[in-house]
């Protein structure tokens, strides 16, 4: 009767999980969350947004949970969408705490959770976010500041938004331009004012790598074209414009993706590459993600977390 409460809950929840174990590699104390970025889907048409990772940490033993999100939304509002899941996944499973890895937008959101629950929360680690901002969200905000203009990409944005997540199963209220203040580099800067643990207090150091019993990480890439089959290419090439010749993912800045004790920010990947899109296609001979998400479980389940 438990189990079959748990699953209902999980259906209500909207949440994923995933736990098949034939190991111990990636067998974590706490149960790993995966907090996705921008589109913010778990599943579309059964491609899923973390592509082939959730099933890569359980194999091992990790106890998984893919969450959900607004496709474009504040840092708050996705904050708070993110903060229901995980109180849910920690009544279901009845963890004392969780680990949270968040890509792009969802490492603010773990940021979130991680401050208004401390206590449950054992880890943060961010994927290709930009902890410092993103000038591509600066060049939308300055090109949508024109009413006219604005309100075209506004009502287009969220239409589009919406349609991404009904296709994934979900009901979110959905805010284009707000997201993209809260990706600006001023709209990160008064997040961080906010939410300073783990934040680098230089322009490309580390932040502090713990604070209120939680452990703090980041990773990332620094490549844009990585696969000439890769139709994400063409999108990250064009975002890449606004960095202006500086190292980025496409769409995030190699040091604005400091957040903690930084164990890689350059992987040869692009953003969409730090989830193992389009379907696993990048570069030859670059490391898979799914490899890096399972080194990174087993780090964490070494630290104890």
């Amino acid at each position: 009767m438990r189990k079959i409460i748990a699953a209902a809950l999980m259906v209500v929840s909207g949440l994923a999980a995933t736990e098949a174990s034939a190991g111990t590699y990636t067998q974590t104390k706490y149960p790993i969350v995966l907090a996705p970025g921008v589109l913010g889907f778990d599943k579309i048409l059964g491609i899923e947004y973390f592509y082939g990772i959730p099933s890569a940490l359980s194999q091992d033993g990790a106890k998984v949970y893919v969450t959900s999100a607004s496709a474009f939304n504040t840092s708050d509002a996705r904050g708070e969408q993110l903060l229901s899941q995980v109180q849910t996944i920690l009544a279901i499973s009845g963890a004392a705490k969780v680990n949270i890895i968040g890509h792009s937008h969802g490492g603010f959101s773990a940021r979130y959770v991680a401050s208004m629950i401390p206590t449950r929360v054992a880890s943060i680690t961010t994927m290709g976010s930009p902890v410092k901002g993103t000038p591509v969200a600066d060049l939308i905000l300055q090109f949508s500041a024109n009413p006219s203009i604005g309100g075209v990409i506004g009502t287009v944005g969220n239409a589009f938004s919406k349609l991404v997540s009904t296709l994934g199963g979900q009901n979110y209220n959905e805010d284009l331009l707000g997201s993209m203040a809260s990706l600006s580099t001023s709209g990160a800067a008064a997040f961080n004012a906010r939410f300073p643990a783990g934040v680098p207090a230089s322009a490309c150091g580390e932040g502090a790598y713990s604070a209120n019993g939680q452990r703090f990480y980041s990773m990332g890439g620094s490549s844009v074209s990585t696969n000439i089959l890769d139709p994400l290419d063409i999108l990250f090439g064009a975002t890449s414009l606004a960095f202006a010749g500086q190292a980025s993912d496409g769409m995030v800045g190699r040091c604005s993706n400091h957040f903690g004790q930084v164990l890689r920010d350059n992987y040869p990947w692009n953003h969409g590459d730090e989830v193992n899109h389009l379907f696993g296609l990048r570069g030859l001979f670059t490391a898979a993600p799914t490899t890096v998400y399972r080194d990174q479980a087993n780090r964490l389940k070494l630290a104890g977390f």
